[in-house]
């Protein structure tokens, strides 16, 4: 662009300053959202990503396909000893595994206990997920039983200024053991699900007793493969692979992959992958959000081409007077589309400096660790920069470059856009409008499903109750369980405790049976259950629909020791009624079922939520242990007396003098459930900022349009005046053109709005009614800012006398 171009674009924006502050506005906070907005769909999407060699890597899912099972869907889980078993069957593949992860492990130092993200892994780990090294030799870290890898975070925290090599660390996992430091990685970056500060080897002393038991999960399997076709290859290999190895599976199905099926997933999918019967919750929040930013830049730069176009007309004599001095009509387009992308650049660069304020607000608002990669940033923006532009300065620099310079200059005025251009602006906003209406209801709409799941009924009282997450580590000693609960019980802050394998927030075990029904061929029904002690339900506050709870005075409730061939009592929750054909709660009351290992029915219990509102609540039993110690995974729920903090507070000081090596680990019941709502929350602010932003910007282009095209009717409305038309017509004819783009807008908002929203809220089990009143309600908001943005100008309009209206140029 020369210098007289540049010297233009300058005049017209300081000649107008309130129209290039609307211009440049509107887009600067259009690009912040989307820049911002892109950076969190670029952060979750990026998981693993940073791993050298990523693509190479995938791992093994476990699908289940059973009837009317709890557990139905993928898992990136499998059974410990399934690599052995490929190993044997397929020489040559190269994997390992993870058990363990996030805070999965303690540290011991001076009698101290640390818990941290450790994982036992295979002695090849370095060579299929290759983390970044910063000592040591990744052939050799953990060749060795006693050798360990650690991050540099821990070296930090627990050697200083020291070599790391060589030190020694006391690990609890499944057993305390003292591990020498062969090795150090990088700190892994937050987009990762690689929960990993410690690693040390796992052999198979440290494996479980169902380590080649099909249908376990106990840890996470990774392959590595050259080429995606060869992962594709072996992939078709493993249904046959399931057939041969997965005997234990066959008495529930024809063959056993009809049953399990084991596939494999990339592992820059996992993060966003449904995992069990999520039904994609993540991806579609991601998705989402994605869509809202390039809406909201979409809004934003067509209330600029609308504004730009609008106002081109006004330029018309400038074009006419430069005609006659030679300029030709490529020199003219050349300088306006300059001048567009120039105008825009600058908006960009106002954009930018919006989203790096924004930035840590947003962080707060969403939970996140946000930042700007200049790297990135910068050659995006100036794409979108020579993009935008274009497409807002093609239209006016070909219609002002096509007028005949003759006529214009004998016009008494300034020549527009004609009807066409009218049509065209008009359809512009009923574009703008139609998205932020869609916006306002899906805000709506997100807002009125979480607050719901958070006060939904969960089948218990959640208020008053703490979850001591501690007693379940294998660090705990199970024949100190029993003095643990009796000096909790003992605590003046404490009414009730209880232990079981299931707690609010879930305890990470998931385990299902098929229970056969009299008189029905097949392995019957599949339901989770749960294994649980003294005064279970009574703790949780659970209602009992029928029949009694478990006592000591049957002895047939308590299952320890006993054949289960000869019968077994349970507890089934409403869920399993119809599922067991059991009736009424009443009618349940009795009955037995479960064909060689006969279960009756003793008590119906309501149903009780303890993991996310995203999947279906399943058919339950529960089964009864008198001594809590029997149970596998000890997790104590207590019922408090008063205040949850004071008695937090008591709980951890006595965890601490019976327990020291053992991590404190503690919740409230609200807090634990607290985080399945995180993501629905985040994504519920962050789709409400960008949603603000769009109707924003809509209104400040609504405005400026009215404001233009206000102007330019004055000798109308001074016509109209003089004709017997009064201010609060002219008022009522001004704002009535507009309001109709405004109300149009709402055919293209309301379809779109209740598929996206429909979809979305299919994601729950327990979901709102997609009532009439979010669209209406949605409506009513987007005309009444209509009204107020255009109604200043409208009565402007309205008031000078018709003698100075048309007097007016």
């Amino acid at each position: 662009m020369n210098r007289f171009a540049l010297l233009s674009l300058y005049r017209s924006l300081v000649r107008h300053k309130l129209y290039a502050a609307l211009n440049i506005g509107g887009l600067a906070v259009g690009i912040a959202v989307f820049l911002i907005l892109g950076l969190y769909v670029r952060f979750e999407t990026g998981f693993e990503k940073w791993l050298p060699g990523y693509d190479k890597v995938y791992v093994v899912q476990t699908t289940w396909s059973l009837d009317d099972s709890p557990i139905n869907g993928s898992y990136a889980w499998t059974m410990g000893g399934l690599l052995d078993q490929m190993h044997e069957d397929f020489p040559g593949v190269v994997g390992t595994r993870i058990s363990g992860g996030s805070n999965a492990g303690t540290i011991l130092t001076d009698g101290r206990a640390t818990q941290v993200d450790a994982a036992q892994v295979d002695a090849n780990f370095f060579d299929v997920m290759r983390l970044p090294l910063v000592s040591g030799d990744a052939a050799t870290a953990l060749a060795q039983p006693g050798n360990a890898a650690i991050d540099e975070k821990t070296a930090r925290a627990y050697f200083g200024g020291r070599d790391p090599i060589g030190q020694t660390l006391v690990l609890s996992m499944d057993k305390v053991r003292t591990y020498r430091v062969a090795a150090v990685f990088r700190d892994l970056p937050k987009n990762t699900d690689l929960k990993l500060s410690v690693l040390v080897p796992l052999t198979r002393e440290m494996a479980s007793e169902n380590w080649y038991h099909w249908g376990s999960t106990s840890l996470q399997t990774y392959l590595r493969f050259d080429t995606p076709a060869a992962a594709r290859a072996f992939e078709g290999k493993l249904t046959a692979f399931v057939d041969r190895r997965g005997k234990e599976l066959a008495d529930v199905g024809e063959r056993p992959s009809k049953t399990q099926q084991l596939n494999l997933l990339p592992l820059a999918d996992l993060h966003l992958a449904p995992q069990g019967q999520d039904s994609g919750s993540a991806r579609t929040t991601v998705v989402t959000l994605g869509l809202v930013g390039v809406l909201t830049l979409l809004i934003a730069v067509v209330n600029y081409i609308n504004l730009a176009t609008a106002r081109a007309g006004l330029r018309a004599r400038e074009v006419a007077m430069r005609k006659v001095l030679g300029a030709d009509r490529g020199i003219l387009v050349r300088q306006f589309l300059g001048e567009a992308v120039l105008t825009v650049a600058i908006a960009a660069l106002v954009g930018l400096i919006l989203a790096e304020l924004g930035l840590p607000l947003v962080n707060a608002a969403g939970g996140l660790s946000l930042t700007l990669p200049y790297e990135f940033v910068v050659p995006a923006l100036a794409l979108l920069t020579i993009t935008v532009g274009v497409l807002a300065g093609v239209y006016p620099a070909v219609l002002l470059s096509r007028f005949p310079a003759a006529a214009v200059l004998a016009s008494a005025r300034s020549p527009g856009g004609g009807r066409a251009g009218t049509r065209i602006r008009e359809a512009l906003v009923i574009g703008q409008f139609g998205l932020a209406i869609a916006f306002m209801i899906g805000t709506a709409v997100l807002v009125a499903q979480t607050r719901h799941v958070r006060s939904s009924d969960v089948g218990f009282r959640r208020d008053a109750l703490i979850v001591l997450q501690s007693t379940a580590d294998s660090a705990v000693p199970k024949d100190r369980l029993p003095a643990i609960l009796t000096a909790l019980r003992a605590l003046p802050q404490v009414r009730d405790v209880t232990v079981s394998n299931a707690a609010a927030g879930g305890s990470g075990d998931v385990n299902s049976d098929n229970v056969p029904l009299p008189g029905v061929t097949g392995p019957g029904p599949s339901l989770k259950w749960e294994l649980v002690s003294p005064r279970f339900f009574e703790t949780h506050g659970t209602r009992l629909l029928a029949g009694r709870w478990f006592d000591d005075a049957h002895g047939a409730d308590d299952i320890a020791g006993r054949d289960q061939a000869k019968g077994v009592n349970i507890v089934v929750n409403r869920r399993a009624l119809s599922t067991l054909h059991l009736g009424s709660p009443e009618e349940a009351v009795g009955k037995t079922v479960g064909g060689g290992r006969p279960r009756t029915v003793i008590g119906v219990v309501d149903d009780m939520r303890f993991d996310t509102p995203r999947k279906a609540l399943p058919p339950t039993y529960y089964m009864y242990y008198r001594l809590p110690e029997k149970i596998g995974t000890s997790v104590t729920t207590i019922r408090t007396t008063g205040d949850p903090r004071a008695a937090m507070q008591a709980v951890q000081a006595l965890w601490q003098r019976m327990m020291p090596q053992v991590p404190f680990s503690a919740k409230t019941a609200d807090q634990r459930l607290a985080d399945f709502y995180e993501a629905d929350d985040r994504a519920t602010r962050l789709f409400g900022i960008g949603a603000g932003l769009a109707v924003l910007i809509g209104c400040v282009g609504l405005w400026g349009l009215a404001s233009f095209n206000t102007s330019r009717r004055t000798r109308e409305i001074g016509i109209r005046k003089t004709l017997g038309a009064s201010s609060s017509d002219i008022v009522k004819l001004l704002v009535g053109q507009f309001l109709r783009p405004v109300l149009i807008a709402n055919l293209v908002a309301w379809p779109l709005a209740f598929f996206a929203m429909r979809t979305w809220l299919a994601g729950f089990e327990d979901a709102i009614a997609l009532s009439p009143l979010f669209f209406v309600g949605a409506s009513v908001v987007a005309v009444a800012v209509a009204v107020l943005t255009v109604l200043g100008q409208s009565l402007r309009a309205s008031r000078p006398a018709p003698a100075w209206a048309l007097r007016h140029d």
